[in-house]
């Protein structure tokens, strides 16, 4: 039979007040029971911990030294169960989370994320950035615990979208090309044009039904970064959130609204359906509440 718990914590209690009446009531036991516990612990161990006189009770040498690790095995347990509670609750824990870039430079990923840092400070974030076709199968399959997408993406039927931002699609020009001398730009008059396409081509297609004509597209190089970059050498146009206009200042790039009714655009988390993890579920709840108050 191994040492347990309970040996230690009434072992600790007899050593500090030295006094087994005093003890045990502090234990909520019989001091009968609790001489039990100490001569079941010293038989264990094979030693004396305590000198008992009629008169007094004092530590052994023994006692002494083992008084010093009893102590720290009892508050190793107690910070053992406080981070069990702690994880149960979701104040403790690792989320894996997958982004996509205009999630990034609307702001809205740098938010969400400081704001659950502010109220879980003990939970580990680990964020990657990645093509926005793969995170919801990675939220799926386990890969990731959440993922900053712009909708429609295909997704795994077990899993849910929560819209957070709405972000709507504007055109990205050359700065010479002649279109950049409006104000707005109609949809029929980039059909010629060559179309750069970003990480959501949602954008890019209505852009070409409202002008009624298939366009002619390039690639996604990658991030917003490159399509813009491939803008400003004169490869094509790009139809791009919003919020790329106010954060990606480049060189040899104009923004223009399109004519018309906006064309619109969001942000949304994916998450599983049935999550399990209480930390994950803390950041959806903490999402919830917030778009419940706007």
């Amino acid at each position: 039979m191994p040492v347990e718990l309970r040996h230690f914590r009434c072992f600790t209690a007899v050593a500090e007040t030295l006094h087994f009446a005093r003890a045990a009531e502090q234990l909520g036991i019989s001091p009968p029971a609790l001489t039990k516990q100490i001569q079941e612990i010293e038989r264990l161990l094979d030693v004396r911990l305590f000198q008992r006189t009629k008169r007094s009770v004092s530590l052994t040498s023994a006692g002494e030294v083992f008084l010093e690790e009893a102590l720290r095995t009892l508050q190793q347990a107690a910070r053992a169960e406080d981070a069990a509670r702690r994880a149960g609750r979701g104040e403790i824990g690792r989320i894996e989370i997958g982004y996509i870039a205009s999630a990034a430079y609307s702001g809205l990923l740098q938010t969400e994320v400081a704001r659950f840092r502010a109220d879980y400070p003990l939970v580990q974030l680990n964020l990657v950035e990645a093509p926005m076709d793969t995170l919801p199968v990675q939220v799926s399959n386990g890969g990731l615990d959440l993922a900053f997408i712009r909708p429609p993406v295909p997704c795994p039927a077990d899993v849910n979208f929560m819209t957070l931002l709405y972000d709507d699609f504007i055109a990205a020009l050359p700065e010479d090309s002649p279109l950049a001398a409006h104000e707005t730009v109609p949809a029929s008059a980039l059909a010629s044009a060559c179309f750069i396409l970003p990480e959501q081509a949602s954008g890019t297609m209505e852009v070409a039904r409202r002008g009624r004509f298939v366009p002619r597209t390039l690639p996604n190089p990658g991030g917003l970064v490159a399509v813009v970059t491939l803008v400003s050498l004169g490869q094509g146009v790009a139809i791009v959130p919003a919020s790329v206009m106010q954060r990606v200042n480049m060189p040899g790039v104009t923004y223009r609204q399109i004519e018309g009714k906006i064309i619109p655009g969001a942000i949304a988390l994916a998450s599983r359906k049935h999550e399990k993890s209480p930390v994950v579920r803390a950041f959806l709840k903490q999402l919830k509440a917030r778009q419940a108050d706007r």
